[in-house]
């Protein structure tokens, strides 16, 4: 899925061809209580009678996963939250601001194995977290950060509750002197997430 030219638009390109472009009209009024989502399928040579469609379950998964992010766009609910919804079998779609993603479970829980696990996704936003802040030390020092890395492994708990025990990250970045070393393993270990993990947030789970 890349960016179309009007940023309200993502478009994906079919297995078969077939390009699909998914958007949102933002209306206001008495006429319109809320926005119109937009499907354009295009139309290909051998479409005489009609535009049809023949998507693969991943193609499937994912234009769900644009229709419902559009849906939140188009009722205003995608700017300031993150919010999560069904899209089929055990996947679901993430919404943030006009992003997608999407996550899913392997096949022996009944998934299919199309995305990250949610587990996956935060232990991924951890180290992107910290690559982002040594990506900036970086750029501060004057240093390349072309081959800037970060590896996380993790560990799952063998006990209850269920939960992530270890994370192990390691950094690696190329050209950088030895008396930069400590500083940048300083700021990359005191990212936003990692902070959030040493200081937890108080959360609340509630029905709506």
């Amino acid at each position: 899925m890349t960016a179309h030219d009007n940023a309200a638009h993502q478009r994906m390109m079919t297995q078969c061809g077939r390009e699909i472009v998914v958007g949102h009209l933002p209306f206001s009024g008495d006429g319109h209580p809320s926005g119109r989502v937009t499907l354009d399928v295009g139309l290909r040579p051998y479409d005489h009678d009609g535009a049809w469609l023949s998507l693969t379950p991943a193609e499937s998964r994912r234009l769900a996963t644009t229709l419902l992010a559009q849906a939140a766009a188009a009722d205003g609910r995608a700017t300031e939250s993150i919010e999560v919804t069904h899209a089929g079998g055990e996947a679901y779609a993430i919404t943030a601001r006009q992003h997608i993603l999407l996550c899913d479970q392997p096949a022996d829980l009944n998934g299919d194995d199309a995305a990250p696990t949610p587990t996956e996704l935060f232990v991924a936003s951890l180290a992107a977290c910290v690559a982002f802040y040594a990506g900036r030390y970086l750029d501060r020092h004057q240093l390349p950060r072309q081959d800037l890395r970060v590896s996380a492994e993790f560990t799952m708990a063998t006990d209850r509750p269920a939960r992530v025990r270890e994370i192990r990250l390691r950094v690696s970045a190329s050209g950088v002197p030895e008396q930069r070393r400590p500083g940048l393993l300083a700021v990359a270990s005191h990212c936003t997430v990692h902070n959030s993990l040493h200081q937890p947030p108080e959360i609340s789970v509630e029905l709506a």
